[in-house]
């Protein structure tokens, strides 16, 4: 059996076994690594359900940065502006696995992340390239999806040069987006409810599931308005 860390390709290989409902002993005789080896790289990150091989990747990686301690400047070193480089170094890669946790693909959840943590809020994507270490056409793709999102906005009053932002406005439009959502699980149930009948136990399920939506969504709706209102620049509570 092969030696060592598992590698970025075993963890897809594993990420795909745990897609087809693999049992852990399958998906380790195919990769001829130990049952106990897929077991505790599963259960470490995230378990079957939420496993993701980019994410385990990059977690194993930052583990063992960390435990090398191989950075530029020593750890509680300030940078130019007084900060800790290490410690913002590990509180942005902590928040890019974040956005990977929730869906995003690694360029992308590293480009949200520079644009919330740097001081200037936008960057160029001759930037974006310097900061990730990626290549160009992996700036272009990441933000061509997150601007489809609605998780970026481009500037370009700089001429030619364009300028990425990260939209203050993101987190309003991603709540009022789930509740639209669970607006239509809801009234989809219902339509259930009038097809199998109220009186029986599939109309009774489809309505307990719509009933359930319902206040689900009108709940984010209205705290994602107070929010946006509490929140919004120029209200009395920041004026103040």
């Amino acid at each position: 059996m092969p030696a060592g860390r598992l590698t970025r390709q075993e963890r897809q290989q594993i990420a795909l076994g745990l897609a087809d409902d693999l049992a852990y002993a399958e998906i380790a005789r195919r990769l001829e690594r130990p049952t106990s080896t897929i077991t505790r790289e599963v259960l470490r990150n995230g378990g079957p359900a939420a496993y993701r091989a980019d994410v385990a990747q990059r977690a194993t990686e930052h583990r063992a940065h960390t435990r090398r301690g191989t950075v530029p400047r020593a750890s509680g070193a300030p940078d130019g502006d007084g900060r800790d480089s290490q410690a913002v170094r590990d509180y942005e890669e902590t928040f890019t696995t974040l956005f990977m946790q929730s869906g995003l693909p690694r360029v992308a959840a590293g480009i949200l992340t520079s644009l919330y943590t740097t001081d200037a809020g936008s960057l160029t994507a001759a930037e974006l390239v310097r900061r990730l270490e990626v290549s160009p056409a992996s700036v272009s793709k990441a933000i061509a999806l997150l601007e489809s999102q609605g998780l970026v906005i481009r500037d370009r009053s700089e001429g030619r040069r364009e300028r990425y932002i990260a939209d203050g406005d993101v987190w309003y439009q991603s709540m009022i987006a789930a509740a639209r959502s669970n607006a239509q699980i809801a009234e989809t149930a219902r339509e259930g409810v009038r097809l199998l009948g109220s009186d029986t136990p599939a109309g009774s399920r489809l309505e307990n599931m719509a009933r359930f939506m319902d206040f689900v969504g009108e709940s984010i709706a209205r705290a994602a308005e107070q929010a946006r209102g509490l929140l919004a620049p120029g209200t009395p509570d920041q004026a103040e």
